[in-house]
């Protein structure tokens, strides 16, 4: 037996001993005692948007297939789908009866990004998540990569405690671009999550700022794990997208920042790395599965929030959190390989 059909075969038969045995993993989010899956749903790719096209029934199935593997925390954005996503998730909670912790953000529609963070149009941009999701609060909301300035000048912050004090929402975090970002909103009183761009490829989050939000009891949500899809291992330098799938025009940044698309290595680069860690990956497990479990082996990260295309995929992932820790030397390996063969190819903010 090869070893991808090996790897298929441990894979099935961990996902059906998982599904028998094992309830999701959980950790204490931040401070408020929620327990939120290890494995939550990044739902970028249901607003149809930025990762191709989806189906209503297909994300519909992702969904299921996430929580019944489990998963408790769903992210989602006021963009994805020009309100798509969140309404697919609204759609979705209507009919389900389980604790689901949901957090979206706001601040890259038109009337907002870059420069309009006003207090009315916050507040519009929170009513329209709240009537799309169906809910009289918002578990969580984050600022969505605001500019630099406007998080330095601070008054966006004063805007969402007065939105949780009006209990239009529950907590409130930020989403960031690099760990300077980060540190600074860990000044901020209230801030009760960072959402971070952590995985193999990007991993100076781990080198301060990991630790300082831990020490704040400040939740971090891991974005983009398997950096667009590279440590799949299953893309190649010849992979082409569909128009609508961000990978196919972002690469080089020019919607958005660099770091969102194939960690800021670009496909090709992305690609020869990714081929590099096969190495390493350890037997009976996949180079996504070691990537996610690299993540989770770091305490402070609260939950990450791998996407999914296919309801199969979403199970896959919830797996990871049985999966047991990397081994320290593998850990070390992984760092040497990051300092002298990664670091210095990646573009953008960081």
């Amino acid at each position: 037996m090869n070893k991808l059909a090996k790897e298929g075969r441990c894979l099935r038969v961990a996902r059906e001993a998982f599904f028998i045995l094992t309830p999701m993993k959980k950790r204490l989010w931040g401070d408020t005692g929620f327990p939120v899956s290890e494995i939550g749903l990044g739902c970028w790719q249901l607003g149809g948007d930025c990762w191709g096209d989806l189906e209503d029934s297909k994300a519909l199935g992702i969904l299921e297939a996430s929580v019944e593997s489990g998963v408790n925390f769903l992210d989602t954005a006021d963009v994805y789908g020009a309100g798509r996503s969140e309404e697919l998730i609204g759609k979705f909670l209507r009919n389900r009866t389980e604790e689901l912790f949901v957090a979206t953000k706001l601040g890259r529609q038109a009337q907002v990004y870059p420069d309009q963070y006003t207090s009315d149009n916050l507040r519009a941009c929170t009513e329209a998540s709240l009537r799309r999701l169906g809910v009289d609060s918002l578990d969580l909301t984050q600022l969505h990569c605001p500019p630099p300035a406007i998080m330095e000048e601070g008054e966006v912050f004063e805007i969402m405690r007065k939105q949780q004090a009006d209990g239009l929402i529950k907590n409130w975090g930020v989403s960031v671009e690099s760990v300077e970002e980060g540190l600074l909103c860990l000044e901020q009183n209230g801030l009760a999550s960072l959402q971070v761009i952590f995985n193999v490829f990007r991993r100076k989050p781990a080198e301060i700022l990991l630790e300082k939000a831990k020490a704040k009891k400040v939740a971090i949500i891991v974005r983009l794990p398997l950096a667009s899809g590279l440590l799949s291992g299953k893309l190649f330098a010849s992979s082409t997208f569909a128009e609508n799938d961000h990978r196919s025009y972002n690469e080089d940044g020019e919607f958005f920042n660099v770091g969102e698309t194939f960690a800021g290595l670009g496909l090709a680069k992305g690609c020869e790395l990714a081929d590099q860690l096969k190495a390493m990956v350890p037997e009976g497990m996949s180079l996504a599965a070691m990537a996610l479990r690299w993540i989770l082996d770091f305490d402070a990260v609260s939950t990450v929030i791998p996407g999914a295309s296919r309801a199969e995929q979403a199970r896959d992932n919830a797996i990871v959190s049985d999966l047991p820790s990397l081994s320290n030397e593998l850990h070390d390996q992984l760092k040497a390989f990051y300092e002298e063969s990664v670091a210095q190819h990646i573009r953008g903010l960081y």
